[in-house]
């Protein structure tokens, strides 16, 4: 049973009820995520804290956005080595989910990211700072003011310069 006080338990509650909906066992999701039984087990009784890396990984095999996962409402964070994500707004339309977050990483942080599920595109509107985007063997340099379009239906990944952090608008628009 979850812990109620623990901050990952409502992410760990619609995690382990989206499984059980789609007929998945722990097993079988922990394998297709690529993360351990034990630690999938953790994530949906609320004793271990998801990180934003096992979040995306836990959502593509679900088929969900980031969205599906995270506390309903704006303002929830979810972070992890050097990365800090805050939700800012979900719009729900027929045919599409769209999630915009406010994205901070610090100088060399880097983010990878298992494909999202097909169709999903993902935008940066970069406030300051210096990376790339990298994704199908393509880097996108990118600077403050830059607007960066890719396809995250593929693995791909957006680091910060060694000496730049970078603060972002990050805008995922899931198909239905």
């Amino acid at each position: 049973m979850a812990r109620a006080d623990s901050p990952g338990a409502g992410v760990g509650a619609r995690i382990r009820a989206l499984r059980e909906a789609r007929g998945l066992s722990l097993s079988g999701l922990a394998a297709e995520a690529g993360i351990g039984k034990g630690s999938l087990s953790e994530l949906e009784t609320g004793r271990r804290n998801p990180t934003l890396d096992t979040l995306y990984a836990v959502a593509r095999p679900l088929g969900v956005p980031l969205a599906a996962l995270l506390d309903d409402h704006d303002g929830a964070v979810v972070s992890g080595e050097g990365i800090v994500a805050t939700r800012v707004r979900v719009v729900r339309e027929p045919g599409r989910t769209t999630e915009v977050y406010l994205l901070r990483l610090a100088p060399g942080a880097e983010r990878r990211s298992p494909a999202h599920v097909s169709g999903v595109e993902e935008q940066l509107v970069v406030l300051s700072g210096t990376g790339e985007v990298e994704y199908d063997d393509r880097r996108l340099p990118f600077g403050s003011g830059d607007h960066v379009r890719f396809p995250a239906d593929r693995p791909h990944a957006y680091r910060a310069a060694p000496d730049s952090g970078v603060e972002a608008v990050n805008v995922i628009v899931t198909p239905a």
